[in-house]
């Protein structure tokens, strides 16, 4: 229903920003990471996310889409609310977590207020899951496993990475070729997120 909200920011608390868009006041709910990427009494945009429960709307916003699709891919996980998403998400940034879900790194999502063990393997297996899934079949077509254990360094583990993401390999390969693939996992991540306008 609602792609963003974009006005002057007028209140934070340490878990909601206040956009105010045409003299209403939207409460979006959001990370410590974005928290930390806007400033009090300056125009903002915020890209949303509206979950409709039967008691109550709530609005979620994020500094950019790539957070946003981050947290639409944890709360698709079974018994990953919206308040877990935005713990893990206010923890680490989409590319420690995407990081930390193709290395099965339990423990760092578990550094995530209120995550336990349970729900970060629960988020881990399941994400992992969908990974494998989406590494079978890329836009309609089968994906050669030769085209990806043929790239050297930290490229095969930063397509599976970005897989978490949402992304194939056949959308992210490209853009990594172009970079030094002896660079830290990470940093190809966003480097790759900011050449395809996802920052």
């Amino acid at each position: 229903m609602f792609y963003s909200v974009r006005g002057k920011l007028i209140h934070t608390t340490t878990s909601c920003a206040v956009v105010e868009c045409g003299g209403v006041g939207f409460n979006c709910q959001t990370t410590m990471n974005t928290l930390k990427q806007i400033k009090l009494g300056s125009e903002v945009t915020l890209f949303t996310y509206l979950n409709v429960r039967e008691d109550a709307l709530e609005l979620f916003g994020f500094a950019t889409k790539t957070e946003l699709e981050t947290f639409k891919t944890l709360i698709s996980v079974s018994g990953v609310g919206p308040k877990a998403g935005l713990a893990v998400l206010s923890e680490l940034s989409p590319e420690q977590m995407a990081m930390a879900i193709a290395t099965d790194d339990i423990k760092t999502i578990t550094r995530a207020q209120g995550i336990g063990k349970k729900i970060a393997q629960r988020i881990v297996l399941e994400l992992k899951d969908k990974l494998a899934k989406q590494a079978i079949v890329s836009d309609g077509a089968p994906v050669p496993g030769a085209a990806v254990s043929a790239v050297s360094g930290n490229v095969p583990k930063a397509i599976e990475a970005l897989g978490v993401l949402g992304y194939t390999p056949a959308e992210v390969s490209p853009v990594l070729e172009a970079f030094d693939s002896s660079l830290p996992v990470e940093k190809l991540i966003a480097m790759t997120l900011r050449q395809m306008g996802r920052q």
